[in-house]
């Protein structure tokens, strides 16, 4: 796998079967797209989209695809649809994603970030056929100590607010399963391969999330008015959405392909090169777009929040050659592409394929400069 081009295949792809969790949502309207472009039997299991609009709705994301809306804490109804599906690879991205919502409804965030992996992973291993399954969850897994570093796989878990405590009990349940019921060392007894992705700080056009930089900002810029930034000087390692994507593809792929090989915690970060502030991201779109509105600082009383987080992808890159692409310029050139199409009335189908399709056919991101082609792995600190 290492050394391999880093694109999908196309080819693997066409006819599997796939079950994919939280298919309404943002990065999973996006990836169920991208799956359906390659020509994989998509079923998505889901709430129904909790924005209006959403990328589900104006993409018509369920056209191509099997879609049962229904909850990932609904364990028996969650096995009979991996059943019905006959699920060959299992990619679960259902999740209760935003920090400042865990502080309103823990309780929530919990049940389903936590018991829906077990939920998931339970439906895995109750249907014979699943080969390969990867459990998104978020860099915020990890026991931020607030330094430069890139935190790697083997680095400890943590999270002080609900939203991050429960992706590290997410990673933990993940582990336990794999572990305990999909060892690699019995793996021609049960044949499952379980692994997890880590990523954080994705932005894209569709996203219509409440307390997101990049919608707040775009929402400004549609409607006018002042924008009020919680953290204007806080520093982000911002990613396109299809980068991470990419990578659960691809480890997807590796796992099936390989088999337990590759079992275990990957990370799939942006280039050193795209930490900015979140000022000047908004300031950058804005240039874009052609039409500054002005920012302010929100000075109101907010609840905590991580400071500068992110991992180190080294793994990734040397073992399933997976890397970015994207350069942060050509990321917010693309979301600003995407909402002006969707203000125009473009179709919104056609476009997020375009966007995709134009990513897979990009070649691996050169940096321009020495300063930009420091590895990450130069960064990062043991565990």
């Amino acid at each position: 796998m290492a050394g391999m081009k880093n694109t999908t295949d196309s080819q693997f792809w066409k006819g599997k079967r796939v079950f994919l969790t939280g298919h309404t949502g943002f990065k999973g309207g996006w990836i169920a797209l991208w799956l359906q472009d390659l020509g994989a039997e998509v079923t998505g299991y889901s709430l129904a989209p909790n924005t209006s609009p959403s990328l589900f709705e104006i993409a018509a994301v369920g056209n191509g695809m099997q879609s049962v809306i229904a909850d990932i804490r609904d364990r028996q109804r969650l096995i009979q649809e991996v059943a019905r599906a006959r699920a060959e690879i299992v990619i679960h991205m259902a999740a209760q994603p935003l920090v400042r919502e865990s502080y309103v409804d823990p309780v929530s965030t919990y049940e389903t970030n936590v018991m829906g992996t077990v939920n998931l992973l339970e439906a895995v291993r109750q249907t014979p056929g699943v080969k390969a399954v990867v459990v998104v969850t978020s860099d915020k897994c990890y026991e931020n100590r607030e330094w430069h570093w890139g935190y790697s796989e083997k680095s400890a878990l943590g999270g002080d607010d609900p939203y991050s405590s429960s992706k590290a009990c997410s990673e933990l349940v993940t582990a336990s399963y794999r572990k305990s019921f999909f060892n690699p060392a019995t793996y021609a007894d049960h044949g499952v391969a379980v692994a997890s992705g880590r990523a954080g700080n994705v932005i894209g056009g569709g996203d219509w999330s409440k307390d997101r930089l990049v919608p707040d900002a775009l929402s400004a810029l549609l409607g006018g008015g002042n924008l009020m930034l919680r953290n204007p000087y806080s520093t982000r390692p911002w990613q396109h959405v299809l980068e991470p994507l990419n990578g659960y593809l691809t480890l997807a792929q590796a796992l099936y392909t390989e088999g337990p090989k590759h079992a275990q915690a990957w990370n799939f970060g942006p280039y050193e090169f795209s930490d900015r502030s979140v000022g000047w991201i908004v300031e950058r779109l804005h240039a874009l777009w052609g039409n500054p509105v002005a920012w302010e600082p929100d000075t109101g009383l907010n609840p905590h929040e991580a400071g500068y987080l992110k991992v180190d992808y080294s793994m990734a890159r040397a073992v399933l050659g997976w890397s970015p692409k994207l350069d942060l310029d050509t990321t917010l050139q693309w979301i600003v592409d995407w909402t002006l199409a969707h203000r125009d009335g473009d179709a919104m189908r056609e476009m997020t394929l375009a966007q995709i399709r134009g990513f897979r056919s990009l070649p691996d991101y050169q940096p321009s400069s020495q300063n930009e082609r420091v590895g990450q792995s130069l960064y990062s600190m043991p565990s």
